[in-house]
């Protein structure tokens, strides 16, 4: 009986770097300005890296990592909110109103 529970429990794998939330999904995002071009570039500890081409002046990272999330998750850029992480490279950013799935679907596996 307990074997039958287990397998019907059987839990998805969530990346670190992913947490669900009531309004949507957390990323935590290890963000490297001055690239040659915007993408993920795999994990960094427990967070997704991303390589953004502008540097980190006057907010320019951040919108950059704003717009990129936006145009992934096809969402409005009002939908991604950074939580903390301004002036760091360590950034978290909720993503409103999306679900697990759908997340897991559009990042890098």
């Amino acid at each position: 009986m307990e074997a039958s529970v287990s397998q019907a429990e059987s839990p998805m794998k969530i990346p670190p770097y992913l947490k669900v939330v009531a309004e949507g999904i957390v990323l935590n995002l290890h963000v490297q300005p001055k690239s040659s071009r915007t993408a993920f570039a795999g994990l960094h500890g427990s967070s997704l890296k991303l390589k953004v081409q502008p540097p980190p002046v006057d907010g320019a990272a951040n919108k950059a990592c704003r717009q990129f999330l936006a145009k992934l998750f096809k969402v409005s850029k009002s939908s991604v909110v950074l939580k903390s992480g301004a002036n760091s490279n360590e950034k978290v950013f909720l993503i409103a109103d999306i679900s697990l799935n759908y997340a897991l679907a559009r990042l890098p596996k």
